[in-house]
C-alpha cells in the first residue's frame, strides 16, 4: 500500500468505532489532495474508447491494493473488481474510463498533450472532455470510502471500470464476456456523470427516462450525374438530399406528438466535387434520439418512408432509390433510472446536502451506455445521476446562460474537479451504503 493510500485509510479508520467516528464528509476531505493527484494524472494520460491500457491497469492496482478481487480485461479493456462482505444484496458501481478525439484547449497546467490516431484514420489530440477523469477519480475515492466502512456495511461490492462509452460499445462488451454470469449478479447498479448544466457540487436525480435513444444512421442518395450546364440530363441527388433534409424535419413538428420528445439531425451532408458537375450521389449522416421504443420505430421507419418518397417525387427510377442504413451496432438504448432508487437517492441526497444542491432534474438527450445493465436484467433496481462541474463563479457570471458556458465534449470543458469529485465520492458513498446497510 503507498504513503497516500495509507494516509486515506488512516483518516477512515475510526469509522468502525461507534463514538467519535470520521463523518463521510470528513474522510472524504481528507483524502481529496491524494484524489487529485490522482485526477491530474487520469486528465494528462486521457485514452480512446477501447484502447484503455494505462488507466485499467491503473485501477486494478488501486484495487488490489485495497483488498478486491480484481479481474482485467474484462470486455476488452474493462476492470472488474469485487469485495464480499457477508450476506445482502449486491451492488454494481460503475465509472466510464475513455477519453475523446479532441485538441484540449482548457489552458490548464496539466492539460492532455496526447495524440492518438481516431476510428477514422486522423491524427487527432485526446481529451478528457466528458469528464470520465473525474468519474474513474471517484471510483477509486468511494473504494476506499466503502473499504474502510466494512463493519457498517453487509452485501457484496462488485465495482466496474468500463471502457468504450464514448463510442456505445463498453456496457454492452462487458455484459457480453460475462459481467452478469463470471462475476456476482447484482440487484442494484449505479453510476454518476459530471454535467456542464448545474454549478459544481449541485447533484441531479432523474427519475424514469433520463438520457435518450441514440441511433446513427447513414442516406445514400442516387441520383444521375452530368454537366451542370445541362441538368435537365441529369438527376440531381443534391437537390433530392435537400428535399430529404427538409421533409425530415416534420418528422417531429408534424408526425410526432408533442409530448413524446424526439430529434433528428443530419449533421453530415456530403456531396459533389466540383463547381461545374453534378453528382451521382449525396450523402446524408443522420443523429435521432427518443426514449420509448415506439417514438423511436415511428422516426426510423419515417425516415425510410421519406427518403424513398421524395425519390419517387423526383423522378428516381426504382434502382436509384436512397439506401437507408441504420447503424444497429452504435445504437444505445435509453436510459431508465427506477423509480424507486431514484427517490430513495434524492431523499438521501437532499438530507445530506440540502435541497439546494439536491434536486430533481429534467431528461435530456444526450445517450449513455449504461441503459445495457438494466436491459440485460429488467429485475435491477438502476441509477446515473448528475453532479454539477461548471465552476460557480463561472456560472454566477453569465446568470446559468448554458449557451455562454463550454459543455460536455467541448475543447474547453474544465470542470471544477475538486468539487465534482468529492461531491460525487460522499454521494456515491452514502448510497452505497443506503444499499448494503445491515439488516
Amino acid at each position: 500500500m503507498n504513503h497516500r493510500l495509507l494516509i486515506a485509510a488512516a483518516a477512515v479508520a475510526l469509522l468502525g468505532s461507534p463514538a467519535g467516528a470520521v463523518s463521510v464528509e470528513e474522510a472524504v476531505k481528507a483524502d481529496m489532495p491524494s484524489l487529485m493527484t490522482l485526477y491530474r494524472d487520469f486528465h494528462t494520460n486521457p485514452e480512446l474508447s477501447m484502447a484503455e491500457v494505462r488507466t485499467p491497469a491503473k485501477l486494478a492496482a488501486e484495487a488490489r491494493r485495497l483488498g478486491f478481487t480484481v479481474t482485467e480485461k474484462v470486455g476488452k479493456t474493462g476492470v472488474v473488481a469485487v469485495m464480499k462482505n457477508g450476506p445482502g444484496p449486491t451492488l454494481l458501481i460503475r465509472a466510464d474510463m475513455d477519453g475523446l478525439p479532441i485538441v484540449e484547449q482548457t489552458g490548464l497546467p496539466f492539460a492532455s498533450k496526447v495524440r492518438a490516431v481516431a476510428r477514422s484514420g486522423v491524427e487527432t489530440g485526446v481529451m478528457h472532455g466528458c469528464g470520465h477523469d473525474t468519474h474513474v477519480t471517484s471510483w477509486i475515492g468511494t473504494a476506499r470510502q466503502l473499504v474502510a466502512r466494512k463493519a457498517d456495511w453487509s452485501g457484496t461490492l462488485v465495482m466496474i471500470a468500463q471502457p468504450g462509452e464514448e463510442t456505445g460499445e463498453g456496457a454492452k462488451a462487458m455484459l457480453d464476456d460475462g459481467l452478469f454470469t463470471r462475476f456476482p449478479k447484482p440487484s442494484t447498479v449505479i453510476g454518476f456523470h459530471d454535467a456542464a448544466a448545474m454549478p459544481a457540487g449541485v447533484i441531479g436525480v432523474t427519475p424514469g427516462y433520463a438520457l435518450a435513444n441514440v441511433d446513427s444512421v447513414d442516406i445514400d442518395v442516387k441520383g444521375v450525374g452530368g454537366h451542370g450546364a445541362y441538368p435537365q440530363t441529369t438527376r440531381d441527388p443534391i437537390v433530392l438530399a435537400a428535399r430529404i433534409v427538409t421533409t425530415l424535419q416534420t418528422l417531429v413538428s408534424r408526425e410526432n406528438n408533442p409530448a413524446d420528445p424526439a430529434v433528428v439531425t443530419v449533421g453530415s451532408f456530403q456531396a459533389g466535387a466540383k463547381h461545374n458537375i453534378i453528382s451521382d450521389s449525396a450523402k446524408l449522416q443522420l443523429t435521432v434520439r427518443s426514449y420509448t421504443p415506439e417514438v423511436r420505430r415511428k422516426l426510423l421507419d419515417g425516415i425510410k418512408r421519406i427518403a424513398r418518397g421524395e425519390a419517387i417525387a423526383a423522378g428516381m427510377p426504382d434502382d436509384r432509390m436512397p439506401v437507408v442504413t441504420i447503424r444497429e451496432a452504435e445504437y444505445t438504448p435509453a436510459t431508465f433510472n427506477t423509480e424507486a432508487l431514484s427517490d430513495r437517492a434524492l431523499a438521501l441526497f437532499t438530507t445530506r446536502f440540502g435541497a439546494a444542491r439536491a434536486i430533481k432534474t429534467p431528461a435530456v438527450m444526450g445517450g449513455e451506455d449504461f441503459s445495457r445493465f438494466l436491459l440485460a436484467d429488467p429485475n435491477l433496481q438502476s441509477l446515473i445521476f448528475w453532479v454539477g462541474g461548471t465552476p460557480q463563479d463561472k456560472w454566477d457570471a453569465v446568470a446559468g446562460d448554458q449557451t455562454k458556458l463550454p459543455s460536455l465534449h467541448s475543447p474547453y470543458w474544465a470542470p471544477n474537479a475538486d468539487a465534482v469529485i468529492s461531491t460525487a465520492t460522499e454521494a456515491m458513498t452514502l448510497l452505497a451504503m443506503d444499499v448494503l446497510k445491515k439488516g
